[in-house]
């Protein structure tokens, strides 16, 4: 979903609106702010990956996180589509 000035990305295998994050950049910091709306606080990817959109793009990022943790395979893969999609239709983002 994008609207004016962000965009909001739901990563999971069900349904689930879970872990959310949001990320922005702040002009007191490199590295852009991000904290977790509601979820599981040991889950750390919602925020990680909010925080790396929202440098990428320079925008606010929603990310909604709702993948098994262990799966270290699969969060790589997701990443790497969403890179690709950044790459090729950022007008999207």
């Amino acid at each position: 979903m994008k609207f004016s000035g962000g965009f909001f990305l739901w990563v999971g295998s069900a349904p689930v609106l879970s872990n959310l994050a949001v990320s922005m950049s702040s002009k007191y910091d490199s590295m852009p702010l991000s904290t977790l709306i509601t979820g599981d606080p040991s889950n750390t990817a919602p925020n990680s990956l909010a925080q790396r959109l929202a440098k990428k793009t320079k925008k606010q990022v929603f990310v909604s996180y709702s993948l098994p943790v262990m799966d270290s395979n699969m969060t790589l893969l997701v990443e790497n589509s969403i890179k690709k999609e950044l790459e090729l239709h950022p007008e999207h983002f």
